[in-house]
Formats: structure tokens, C-alpha cells, sequence
């Protein structure tokens, strides 16, 4: 336990530190403040300085971005006390800019030099939001014969906004990443249109395969000012989402079209046309800004094989898959190997499917307990709760750690993990399976965030794998016959049902759809870090390439993720989004390149 003292000097040196960097702010001297940083150190910046989600790495960095950013930041302050571990400081901080307040988390390394910075703008002064003292009144006391009900503005709203008043946001896509942004813009007073092709929120959600869940705990899933209750499952089957995100949507006052498909959009001088479907009404919006909100990724991908068209049984892929009843008695052949693979082939021998999954390439695997135990129980658990992580110190201390060096955070815990499941493994292995852990032997988060696939977080698949209940086959799928799948060795598999369980392909070609193939070119990759592991070719790029930050096309967004994800980057996204509507200027850092697209 760190003593009094310890907390003492840990302080001295924070305040040491915030007071340097201040005065070098105060000064306009760059390179005063870019010597406080270390050699190796990173500064993670979200929009409080950058107007961007960016990092820059070492002292050349901080005085480059410093050179070219005019935030006006001071008062800088720690509002807890710091501590020391294992020779780093840690504090967290408070401050403010010419238009907002912000916080963060700051590293210091034993010569008092920064190892990681990270700043987070939290409001706009003069645009807070609307919560605890600020609440509104909701109800007008004393007489008004001219007193318009709660109900009465809302329905006047709903029946006005895309009309008669154009909204400043679209949205489109309605599942959990549209539907948090769309709560922060309308705690912010923005008004937004979400455009949702599903009839009702959370139906993206209630149309897969029926024994979808969570594969995430609790505590990492909550959403935007309103958190799961205490009695919540642990890990929430796919219609309780469904029904929690339409709760949600409704509570949250959003104005949410569903029914409704985005056709087109093209810009028009200072705005956008974006020609919708609004259950059979043809609608042109008029925004100024519009935002894909389409998860991470984009159509589903169906390789294309040989002898499709005569094969006599089902085949569809996993987005489509109906659930197991209709399929008791069957062979069934699950390609791939993935989250969706697995459950899938649980579902239908419990269903008394015969079934085998084709694993195609290694596979990420890692038992749920353990994930919670070792992987997130530091942060996102119940034992973290009880000693004073919440969600949002959690958020932060996560996003405090830079892309960069993540992987070194992640690897301990998956060493951890592969040591504690030594024998799981074994298990899996001696039925045939192929395992991996990413390619620096990271785990499941690196595989996520640098656009790998292959990983399954097991909920109870894995010893049926293990003891043959589903059995294993692998390889490319390289024919389909009237009744068999055949793989690039030879082997032919009896099959009355095909699931394709083989991803999804770039939200850029999602994109393309609707805004046409240039916007799309300009627009450039979505998602991955450029790290050159498998399936991220480089440049390195820092962060998430496009996700939740400004675009090389004007006022086009790009938002979604993870539940974690589209909770805590709606909040920056909502931000930069204000600033504009307002007319607050907002000169963007280290715009992102266009590369490629993929």
C-alpha cells in the first residue's frame, strides 16, 4: 500500500509537472513543453486540443502538435490525489480551454518526465449539458392558457423536424453506436435525425440467430447517462438489447426513423441531400452534417464458390440465420470460426443438428471467466466498482493507454490466461483445432482493434469442439454440390444446411452505396490501426482510421464500435459536432491520409 508520505511527493511532482507544462502553454514555448515529456512517451489527445482523436509520440511530437494548436489551456489541476506504483506516478487531472473543460490522466516516470498524457475535452462553456443542477424544470407551475404539454412539444417535433425544420445531424444507422450519439446530441440541444432501415430500435439486434448474447460482461456494455440496473444479466441475451435499446431511444426523447433507408446523399453547398425511404414516403434531409453509424463493418461477405446455385439444401449467412429449430436431424456445415460460428454450431446440437465447423484459418479463443477475471475484472467488474473504479475512470484509464504500446498491457494478461487454461487449450488442440493468440501473442482486443477476425470469446462452444461434438473440418471452401461442401484438400461434407459464418466487408463499401464510390475514395479506410499485423496493412496511422473524428470529407462522420466503443466516443464525436452547429472554430490537427481503401 503506498504510504502518506509516498502520496505526498507523488503530488509534489504532479504539481511540479502541471506548473512546468502551463507556463511553457502560457509561454508558446513548444519545445519547454515538449521537454517535459520522455523519450518514449505519448500524448493521446481527444478534441480538447487537437479538435481531432490523435496521438503524437515523444517530445518532436508534443512540440509539433503544440506549434500548430491554440486550445488557450490553463488551470491545470489534479482532483484526487496521485499515486505511485512501481516507479509511475499517476494523476488525474482537470482543466480548461478557451471554450470548454476537460480532464485526463497523466503518467509520470521516475525522472519526473511524462510517459503518457492523455486529454479529453468534457463540455463546451456555455453548452453544458442540461443534467443535475442544470436539469430542465419539465413542469411550468401557475396558470397559462397558452400551456403546451410535454407530449404536445414532443409530437409537434416528430411531426416538423425533416419537414417543415431540417435537422443539423443525420444518422444513419440506428443500433447501439446511432442511437448513443443521437442521446449526446440531444442532451446538447442539436437536432438529429437517426435513420434506421429496422422498424423498431434494437431490432438489428432481435433478427439474429436466437441464441445470440453479449459475449461482453455487464459492466463494459452500459450506454450514455443511463446504466444497466444492478440485477442486469451478466451477459445480455440479444432480445433483452433489443428491448433495453428501444426503452432507451424512447426515454432519451430521440427522433428516430425507422422503416427508413438512406439512398443517397450528396453535398449541396453548404449542406447535404440525403434522400431517404420513410416507409414508402420518399423524404430529402437537409443537414449539415451526416453520420454513418454502421457498426465497424460493412455487407456481409459470402464467398463465391462453384456449384451455389445447384446446391439443394439451405445456405445464408450468419447475419441471416434463423436459429436452429427447422434443422433437428440435419447436417449442418458451419464455415468459418468466428463469435457467430460457434454459437451458431452450439445452437444447433442442442437443436440435434449433426454439425461441423470449417475452421478456416487459426482461431483466438479465451473462456469468458477468464476474460472477466483477468482480461477486464480490473476495470469493468463488480470488484472494481467496489474500489471506486467507475465506468468513467475505467473508460479513461483505458483509453489512457496508446495504441502503440497497448499490446504490452495486453500480453501479461493473455500470458495469464494461456497459463491458467493450459489444459482447456490442450484440450482444444488435441480434437484438431487451431489456435492463436494475434500475432504478438496480445489476445482478443488487438485482434479486434487492428481488424482481425478469427476470435471467439467462449460461452460453452469450445467443449463441444473438444469433445467432438461438433466436429472439425479445414480449409477453403472450394465446391458446393447439390448435397456437399468441398474443401480445397478433398474432403467432402454432407450437408443439408450451409451457414456462412465469414465476416463482413469494409463499412467503406457500405459507404459507397450511399454516397457513391468518389465520396467513398476520399472518405478512405475505416478501422484498423495501420499496425502491419494480419489484415492491417500500414501506414501506422495512431488511432482508429476514421472512427469519431473529422474525415477528409466535409462534415461526413464515421461512428460505431463495441457497446464500450459507442458509448464513450459519442460523447468526443457529440462534442465536435456542437462546436460546429455553433460556430465555435474548431482548426483540426494532423487531418488523417487517404491511403487506401479496402
Amino acid at each position: 500500500m503506498t504510504s502518506t508520505i509516498d502520496r505526498t511527493d507523488a503530488a509534489v511532482r504532479v504539481d511540479e509537472w502541471l506548473g512546468a507544462f502551463s507556463s511553457a502553454l502560457a509561454a508558446g514555448d513548444a519545445d519547454a513543453a515538449a521537454a517535459l515529456f520522455g523519450a518514449e512517451s505519448y500524448w493521446r489527445d481527444l478534441v480538447a486540443f487537437s479538435w481531432n482523436i490523435t496521438t503524437v509520440e515523444g517530445p518532436d511530437g508534443v512540440a509539433d502538435m503544440l506549434r500548430n494548436t491554440d486550445a488557450g489551456a490553463t488551470d491545470f489541476r489534479t482532483t484526487e490525489e496521485p499515486a505511485e506504483a512501481d516507479g509511475v506516478t499517476t494523476a488525474w487531472i482537470a482543466f480548461e480551454t478557451a471554450v470548454g473543460r476537460g480532464s485526463g490522466l497523466l503518467r509520470l516516470t521516475a525522472d519526473g518526465k511524462a510517459f503518457t498524457f492523455l486529454t479529453t475535452l468534457d463540455e463546451l462553456k456555455g453548452h453544458e449539458e442540461p443534467a443535475r443542477d442544470r436539469r430542465p424544470m419539465g413542469a411550468e407551475h401557475g396558470a397559462n392558457p397558452d400551456r403546451v404539454t410535454w407530449l404536445e412539444s414532443r409530437e409537434k417535433e416528430a411531426a416538423e423536424l425533416g419537414y417543415t425544420t431540417q435537422p443539423d445531424v443525420v444518422i444513419i444507422g440506428g443500433g447501439q453506436g446511432g442511437i448513443a450519439l443521437g442521446a449526446r446530441l440531444r442532451q446538447l440541444g442539436v437536432a438529429t435525425i437517426i435513420v434506421e432501415r429496422n422498424e423498431r430500435p434494437g431490432d438489428s439486434w432481435r433478427k439474429r440467430y436466437k441464441s445470440l448474447a453479449l459475449h461482453d460482461p455487464v459492466w463494459y456494455d452500459h450506454l450514455p447517462y443511463i446504466d444497466f440496473p444492478p440485477n442486469w444479466p451478466v451477459f445480455s441475451p440479444k432480445d433483452k438489447v433489443g428491448d433495453w435499446l428501444e426503452m432507451y431511444a424512447k426515454v432519451m426523447e430521440l427522433n428516430y426513423w425507422g422503416s427508413t433507408t438512406a439512398k443517397s446523399a450528396t453535398r449541396s453547398g453548404d449542406t447535404w441531400e440525403v434522400v431517404v425511404d420513410r416507409a414508402g414516403e420518399e423524404v430529402t434531409l437537409r443537414p449539415e452534417h451526416v453520420v454513418i453509424a454502421l457498426g465497424v463493418s460493412g455487407k456481409p461477405n459470402v464467398p463465391e464458390v462453384p456449384g451455389q446455385d445447384v446446391f439443394q439444401g439451405d445456405q445464408h449467412h450468419s447475419s441471416q440465420h434463423p436459429g436452429p429449430d427447422a434443422y433437428k436431424g440435419k447436417k449442418a456445415v458451419v464455415v468459418g470460426s468466428n463469435n457467430s460460428a460457434h454459437d451458431i454450431c452450439a445452437a444447433l446440437w442442442e437443436a440435434g443438428a449433426d454439425v461441423t465447423m470449417v475452421q478456416r484459418s487459426s482461431t483466438h479463443i479465451v473462456r469468458s471467466d477468464s476474460l472477466m477475471d483477468l482480461g477486464l475484472g480490473d476495470l469493468y467488474s463488480e470488484r472494481a466498482l467496489a474500489a471506486g473504479v467507475t465506468t468513467f475512470k475505467a473508460d479513461t484509464i483505458f483509453a489512457s493507454l496508446p495504441y502503440r504500446i497497448l499490446h504490452q498491457f495486453q500480453k501479461p494478461t493473455y500470458d495469464a490466461i494461456r497459463e491458467r487454461d493450459a489444459e482447456y487449450y490442450a484440450a482444444l488442440e488435441r480434437a484438431g483445432f487451431r489456435l492463436d493468440f494475434g500475432d504478438d501473442d496480445s489476445g482478443l482486443f488487438m485482434k479486434y482493434l487492428r481488424r482481425g477476425s478469427g476470435y471467439y470469446i467462449d460461452v460453452g462452444a469450445s467443449e463441444l469442439v473438444a469433445n467432438g461434438d461438433i466436429k472439425l473440418a479445414h480449409g477453403q471452401v472450394t465446391e458446393l454440390t447439390e448435397k456437399e461442401v468441398v474443401l480445397a484438400d478433398g474432403t467432402r461434407l454432407e450437408a443439408d444446411l450451409v451457414v456462412w459464418a465469414t465476416g463482413y466487408g469494409s463499412m467503406n463499401g457500405t459507404a459507397a452505396g450511399i454516397f457513391g464510390q468518389e465520396t467513398a475514395d476520399r472518405l478512405g479506410k475505416v478501422w484498423g490501426l495501420g499496425s502491419d499485423t494480419t489484415k492491417d496493412p500500414g501506414p501506422w496511422e495512431g488511432e482508429q482510421r476514421n472512427m469519431w473524428k473529422p474525415t477528409n470529407v466535409e462534415n461526413l462522420w464515421v461512428h460505431g464500435g463495441n457497446l464500450h466503443q459507442s458509448r464513450y466516443y459519442s460523447l468526443y464525436l457529440a462534442l465536435q459536432l456542437k462546436a460546429r452547429v455553433e460556430g465555435i472554430p474548431t482548426p483540426v490537427y494532423r487531418l488523417q491520409e487517404v491511403h487506401h481503401t479496402s
